[in-house]
């Protein structure tokens, strides 16, 4: 996770409205990982935004790290950050971004580079909000 993309999604969040409860920076690790979106759904965190560890090196270990503790994966998101991307940059093709539920929260996990991050929380943002409610058992009109 890097913190130039953290801070560049971390201006999109608060202009959404959204409060940013905690922020990590953690090796590209898996446990480590791991162990951090587990600390803050555990803390109440019912969205998790991870940036960084979703490209192709052998050090990029972000996506397989979230399957492992994922109660089920959310292909959607995943295959709509890399459409709307494939727009901008022949290279989005390379990503592995993703979502998934962890527990009760909303784990997404979006590109380390600062700009796609933004851009790629911005394909997404509309279905978040529903997603959460959903997950938090809120009734909501569907």
């Amino acid at each position: 996770m890097t913190t130039w993309a953290g801070r560049r999604s971390r201006m999109r969040r608060r202009a959404t409205g959204w409060k940013v409860a905690a922020e990590a920076l953690v090796a590209d690790e898996k446990r480590d990982i791991q162990r951090a979106i587990l600390e803050q759904i555990n803390k109440g965190c019912q969205l998790i935004l991870t940036t960084g560890g979703t490209g192709v090196a052998l050090r990029d270990v972000t996506p397989e790290a979230v399957r492992e503790i994922a109660a089920r994966e959310l292909p959607g998101f995943g295959e709509v950050m890399r459409l709307e991307s494939m727009k901008l940059t022949k290279n989005a093709i390379l990503s592995r971004n993703l979502a998934a539920v962890v527990d009760k929260a909303l784990v997404i996990c979006l590109p380390g580079k600062p700009a796609g991050a933004v851009e790629c929380l911005a394909f997404v943002v509309g279905a978040i909000p529903h997603c959460v409610e959903v997950l938090q058992e809120v009734p909501t009109s569907c």
